[in-house]
């Protein structure tokens, strides 16, 4: 008999992993599965970024590094920061960890205990549910709407704080809706959460490159709140480097010193190779993002149209990141093969099972009244996608 942890039976399967894994599946199968499930471009890292690694490789750069990463990378993301944000950090405030995943459970573990709530706009990205119940904590988990952009505002903010809530986590550019908080958005909450002492902001901004509307918004910019930020960055979405696994978190020295203590226990100090990588990365001009993001836009401007075509699809146009998240409930109710759809896990269920087209279900984002598009594949592969949806819908009764 096996016993497993309550930790781990506590846990839900990411469900964009949890897709992509039936996709490969059919897949196998022969079967020619569209997969708009996960947030992976499909652009390939960029050479100097290669280089720099091979180069690491040759020199035997492939011995242990300080846990936070080497004192020269961190130097070069305080650079970066200051050229990019527009913000002051020291080396001993920077984290380089096994990827943004990694550097959001090591902030969640460091500074959360058993009871603490903590505010979670929905949707959200997926994992921040679960690392809150590794920590034990109360996720308070506030409904915003596709008419409103998918944007908490300071009321529903201040609204939903109690003497319990230590911590707000959200993401802009924000996976999954591709929202993007302008300035004074970001300051309207920052004032709300300055009148409470204790209370931390966690803001996830892996997606910073891949922004349609003009420069990136910091958070951490608003000095009367930076002390109780803690920025999530990383190399994964803006330079193509996914499977590098290279996070970066950027916080108030004792929460860095923390963090630091925390990941060597678990992990100790990510690749070397991954640092070499990153440190190139680093040294990038944003505008070498352009290209990348760019495209984006034009798939997303490609996606937006085709799916305006198909009647009872509610849609938003995101402003960042590379996913469309439409309101699908006018679906709700439809049959198809005496089957009825009730959810957005259901029609997603039904896509990839006639349509052969693999999307995320909103549920796993806290809304099952929507559906996740990623178009971070082809031109040709989103317009058959889309194509093939299309066709589906007018299957349903």
């Amino acid at each position: 008999m096996t016993h497993l942890s309550i930790r781990i039976q506590s846990l839900s399967e990411s469900q964009t992993i949890a897709m992509a894994r039936k996709s490969r599946e059919l897949q196998a199968q022969g079967i020619d599965i569209i997969s708009l499930s996960l947030g992976e471009p499909d652009f390939t890292t960029p050479h100097l970024i290669k280089e720099a690694a091979k180069k690491a490789i040759d020199e035997n750069f492939s011995y242990y590094t300080h846990v936070s990463g080497y004192l020269e990378l961190r130097q070069a993301i305080c650079e970066k920061f200051k050229r990019d944000n527009g913000l002051e950090y020291s080396p001993d405030e920077i984290v380089v960890s096994t990827g943004a995943k990694q550097s959001i459970a090591n902030a969640v573990l460091s500074l959360l205990n058993p009871g603490d709530e903590v505010i979670v706009p929905s949707p959200f990205w997926v994992s921040y549910i679960e690392l809150l119940k590794l920590a034990e904590t109360i996720p308070v988990v506030v409904k915003t709407t596709i008419e409103k952009d998918f944007k908490i505002t300071p009321e529903q903010l201040a609204a939903s704080i109690t003497p319990k809530t230590r911590m707000l986590i959200f993401s802009t550019p924000c996976n999954p809706t591709g929202s993007v908080y302008s300035k004074a958005e970001l300051k309207a909450l920052a004032e709300v959460i300055a009148q409470h002492d204790e209370l931390y902001i966690m803001s996830d901004e892996i997606y910073e490159h891949i922004n349609f509307v003009g420069g990136h918004e910091c958070m951490a910019q608003f000095d009367f709140i930076k002390d109780r930020v803690i920025t999530i960055n990383g190399v994964s979405k803006g330079f193509a480097m996914t499977g590098w696994r290279g996070g970066i978190l950027a916080a108030p020295k004792w929460i860095a010193q923390a963090c630091d203590k925390m990941q060597g226990q678990f992990t100790s100090a990510t690749s070397s190779i991954t640092q070499k990588a990153m440190h190139a990365a680093m040294l990038m001009p944003a505008s070498s993002t352009h290209e990348m993001r760019d495209a984006f836009l034009r798939r997303r401007n490609l996606v937006l149209n085709e799916l305006k075509t198909i009647p009872g699809l509610k849609l938003n146009s995101p402003e960042g990141a590379f996913y469309v998240f439409p309101e699908v409930s006018a679906f709700f109710g439809k049959k198809y093969k005496g089957k009825t759809i009730n959810s957005g896990t259901d029609l997603c269920a039904f896509l990839l099972e006639d349509a052969h087209v693999a999307l995320v279900p909103g549920a796993a984002f806290g809304d099952d009244n929507y559906i996740r598009f990623s178009y971070a594949t082809s031109d040709e592969r989103l317009m058959e996608a889309c194509s093939r949806i299309r066709e589906a819908f007018k299957k349903l009764l």
